[in-house]
């Protein structure tokens, strides 16, 4: 892989020609998935059958990458080129994103997701170059659109000896919602086997502290995002998620359990959501608004 010294404007032009670039795929919203992510957030559902309303977020078990083993990069991912940009820093971030609803999907709908690559764009990070790369998401049912999501992608150079660490932000407190995760490696592994994501950061602890520089495994950015939800259906039974944002604020690790937390409006129309760690330190602030 190329290292961040060859950003140049040449290369920064040919990524940003990326842009409007679209994909559309198809899949089959089936039960097994449902029932093991259920199984895994340790949740007491139903059976999930034919008409079963799929829960929020919970569509990102669909549309699986599937490149070949041979097509699979250092990392894990599937090497860069094709739809996304051939972004040439090693470290990639599923950053953030927005969701909105507009009508529910099911257990038994063929789908279609097609997504588009809004921008590309090239920032001078505290350690280095960082890409960001917007992709909007629509999914469609028989019935129409059912969900529009934008997607942030962050790529960034690997880490160096020296580098500043970011200053941490301290979590809300006193959250009125909240529950502690405890994130082993087999709850790591059950996602990365249910989302088909081979990113080695997950569940290569030698990968990942001696290449790529952590001190442990990394807890997936949408596993905690889901586990936010997770807590508002919890706390919220029966509520309708119209939206939802996220921004992963700080990496979050293996070795010490979290916190997922919630607090909601006086009107209960909204909820801010945010997860911490062990030390108090915020790692994903987001936003729900119910319908």
């Amino acid at each position: 892989m190329e290292s961040a010294d060859t950003l140049t404007p040449e290369l920064l032009s040919r990524l940003r020609s990326w842009e409007g670039r679209t994909e559309t795929l198809h899949d089959e919203i089936t039960a097994a998935p449902v029932r093991n992510l259920s199984a895994t957030l340790d949740r007491d559902d139903p059976q999930p059958a034919d008409g079963t309303e799929l829960p929020p977020l919970w569509h990102w078990l669909y549309f699986l990458p599937s490149a070949r083993q041979s097509e699979i990069g250092p990392d894990g991912h599937p090497r860069r080129g094709g739809f996304l940009p051939p972004v040439p820093l090693p470290r990639r971030m599923w950053a953030g994103g927005r969701l909105q609803w507009h009508a529910p999907l099911r257990v038994g709908d063929r789908i279609e997701r097609e997504s588009r690559i809004v921008s590309v764009t090239h920032k001078a990070g505290r350690t280095g170059a960082l890409v960001f790369v917007l992709v909007r998401h629509e999914v469609r049912n028989a019935q129409g659109v059912a969900l529009t999501e934008e997607h942030d992608i962050v790529y960034r150079a690997a880490a160096r000896p020296g580098d500043p660490a970011p200053p941490p932000q301290a979590a809300p407190p006193d959250a009125p919602w909240s529950r502690e995760i405890v994130p082993d490696d087999v709850l790591l592994f059950r996602y990365s086997a249910l989302t088909f994501n081979g990113h080695r950061i997950h569940y290569d602890r030698k990968y990942v502290t001696e290449v790529e520089g952590y001190p442990g495994l990394i807890v997936h950015g949408p596993l905690i995002a889901t586990l936010l939800v997770d807590l508002a259906r919890r706390e919220k039974p029966g509520a309708t998620l119209a939206s939802f944002s996220f921004k992963a604020v700080r990496p979050t690790f293996d070795l010490h359990p979290f916190r997922v937390n919630g607090r909601p409006s006086a009107d209960g129309r909204n909820a801010q959501l945010w997860a911490h760690d062990h030390e108090g330190w915020l790692t994903m602030q987001a936003d729900a608004t119910f319908a």
